[in-house]
């Protein structure tokens, strides 16, 4: 029995037929669509209006199920294969009529391109394919991480600059930075022109455009860790390095020094033979005794913060988001995994373990929530008192990565 239709919204069928005759003209489009805007089913309903027969969609792992259920919902008349980035080396080279590419900013690394970068490329040469990227943040920390997402289509703006580095002689400014005793060439600073250039392929939509209300409320609890983390925290700073019986812990250099500071106050480490530890489960108790009539999404940072909180939530934890969709559990998300792809509706609130150094990660996982009829979004951050943590949220709340200039200012202050 075929189910009924789905039902676009009016902006996302004139972004669609926008989108449609933007791909006939150029084959290249790139949706600029914010978070919960609907940008998938936005790109599968142009697919459909290009009466093709094969789509490949590349997104993150956790988001390939969600991707999958709008697919069957939508009902279209094209072949769908969704992959994960990380696995486009298993799937067959040739016979894509369309490739798409979710959260496609993930693809941006300059001067050099990323592995993925380049996979996605060698497709497109393959194909001539017509190309769909995706993003709610494009660009989330300079204009120059554009040219890595779409150079590998002919029709790109960029075409005629065969490198990054060519590229970069007319649209960066390019700077000097001192870095381990050198001076190296800084390509962070890209002009306005790159984005210029790309508005003929570009379609832009916010959440306010699409008539979303939603209000976020962020609060911040503070935890008091165990006395022992506090004085190994302490010792670390002293000397640089702690000895155990079987296991180092190693901070010969400021970069060390921040993360393992960032670990240990959240009550973890990883020690230098790559193991790692819980030292202090404080923040896994207290958001299990703090949030024990609720269903939450809980955002960690390092491996084993999942951990701790297994062995406090046990059976009533999971990690995926099907799971999390079909019962009561709560779902635990490491941030950078986490962050972009995927919809946490059903949760209650978000409470964030720990908090990454990417002021992108702040912006795109506290997002998560939101939906079209959605009032309220409630986000708790769980710092230790006295951590490092405070310095961080200052800083990515403001849209900056929080970086070893940072720490080595705020270290005085710990």
């Amino acid at each position: 029995m075929r189910l009924r239709p789905f039902e676009y919204r009016d902006y996302q069928k004139k972004i669609i037929n926008q989108g449609t005759g933007i791909l006939i003209r150029d084959r290249l489009l790139y949706l600029a669509m914010e978070v919960r805007t609907g940008k998938t089913l936005t790109s599968l309903g142009i697919c459909n209006n290009l009466y093709i027969d094969n789509v490949l969609f590349i997104t993150k792992k956790k988001a390939i199920s969600s991707i999958e259920n709008d697919y069957r919902m939508l009902l279209p008349g094209f072949e769908l294969q969704v992959i994960n980035y990380e696995s486009l080396h298993k799937i067959k080279k040739r016979g894509w009529d369309v490739i798409v590419c979710d959260e496609a900013h993930s693809m941006g690394a300059y001067p050099k391109p990323s592995k993925r970068a380049k996979q996605v490329k060698e497709l497109i040469q393959i194909n001539n394919p017509y190309y769909i990227l995706l993003s709610g943040t494009p660009t989330p920390e300079s204009y120059s991480q554009m040219y890595h997402q779409i150079y590998g289509h002919p029709n790109n703006p960029f075409k005629k600059y065969s490198t990054f580095y060519k590229f970069a002689r007319l649209y960066v400014n390019i700077t000097l930075r001192y870095l381990h005793g050198f001076n190296t060439k800084d390509y962070s600073d890209g002009m306005i022109g790159i984005v210029d250039a790309m508005k003929p392929y570009t379609i832009s939509y916010t959440q306010k455009e699409a008539g979303y209300k939603v209000q976020t409320k962020e609060s911040v609890l503070k935890v008091t860790m165990l006395k022992s983390t506090y004085s190994l925290c302490k010792r670390l700073r002293k000397d640089l390095v702690i000895q155990g019986k079987d296991e180092v812990i190693l901070a010969d250099t400021g970069v060390k020094l921040m993360s393992k500071l960032h670990q240990m106050y959240s009550g973890t480490v990883k020690f230098e033979s790559g193991k790692s530890m819980v030292i202090d489960s404080s923040k896994a108790k207290f958001i299990k005794k703090r949030f024990k009539n609720k269903k939450i999404g809980i955002f960690y940072k390092f491996t084993a913060e999942l951990k701790a909180l297994k062995e406090e939530f046990g059976d009533s934890l999971c990690t995926e988001l099907t799971e999390f969709e079909a019962t009561n559990k709560n779902i635990a998300l490491q941030i950078v995994s986490g962050r972009e792809g995927i919809s946490l509706k059903q949760a209650d609130c978000l409470v964030y373990y720990n908090i990454d150094f990417s002021a992108t990660s702040y912006w795109q996982s506290r997002d998560r929530m939101t939906t079209k009829d959605r009032l309220k979004n409630d986000i708790y951050w769980i710092f230790s008192e006295g951590g490092i943590e405070d310095q961080i949220y200052k800083a990515v709340s403001k849209k900056k990565d929080y970086t070893l200039q940072h720490f080595k200012r705020d270290l005085l202050s710990l």
